[in-house]
């Protein structure tokens, strides 16, 4: 029984600590492709939020203005 503690101790440690193992020091060396992409994406962003931002404006105006009063139809 204690050799089984020890085993399922010893694996849930090595569990834990493998992710250490993995790492190999933080590259940030970065290449043009990956700065490439990112830039795209930063021009998506970009590029919705304009319209985003236009939408918006036009709901506050709508909330912000008086609504016109509509002249009653004459009935035949």
């Amino acid at each position: 029984m204690k050799a089984m503690k020890t085993a399922t101790l010893f694996t849930a440690m090595m569990t834990m600590a493998s992710s250490a193992f993995a790492s190999s020091g933080g590259s940030t060396h970065s290449g043009l492709l990956v700065w490439g992409f990112l830039g795209f994406c930063g021009l998506i962003v970009a590029f919705q939020f304009v319209p985003a931002l236009m939408v918006l404006i036009g709901m506050v105006k709508g909330i912000t203005t008086p609504a016109e009063e509509t002249a009653p139809q004459a009935t035949k």
